[in-house]
């Protein structure tokens, strides 16, 4: 932190804007600390301390700031204040397939947390017997109460629909 000056100089002179000088200074620190935690840092034992480790914050400065800058964010980044107000089109998911989601997440928070868990289980990314070993259970007893709650969701939205 002793060298505050010489790195913000560092940042300032790269272009880096007013806004975004404390996250590269951040990062410039941490990633300074990083690689002299990993070795990276060797001066050479006839020079001054200081010096080196000056240039070496001079050097990392020197490169995050510019990549910062060259980042493909900051070349394309235009902020506006009504960002949404520049599009043509709506953005996202129509009306009705946000209604529909709502009922579904509505039906569901209905459920027992059992038949919730049975359900969010098919969306991740292992398998069915996965999650039942996971669960210190058969898989046909998982396979079970999946089915279970999907009818027991069926039944809710049904409900919901009429």
């Amino acid at each position: 932190m002793a060298e505050r000056s010489t790195i913000m100089a560092v940042i300032v002179a790269s272009g880096v804007p007013a806004r975004d000088r404390a996250d590269v200074f951040q990062n410039v620190v941490m990633g300074a600390w990083r690689s002299i935690k990993r070795g990276l840092y060797r001066p050479a034992p006839s020079d001054d301390p200081r010096k080196a480790l000056r240039g070496y914050l001079y050097a990392v400065a020197r490169h995050l700031s510019m990549h910062h800058v060259n980042s493909a964010w900051e070349r394309r980044a235009v902020l506006t204040e009504q960002p949404l107000g520049l599009l043509r089109d709506l953005v996202g998911p129509d009306l009705e397939a946000q209604v529909a989601a709502r009922e579904v997440l509505d039906a569901m928070a209905e459920l027992p947390d059992w038949q919730v868990e049975a359900l969010l289980s098919v969306d991740s990314p292992e398998s069915l017997v996965a999650y039942a070993k996971r669960r210190r259970m058969n898989p046909s007893t998982a396979a079970s109460r999946l089915r279970i709650a999907r009818e027991a969701l069926n039944l809710r939205l049904r409900r919901w629909r009429r």
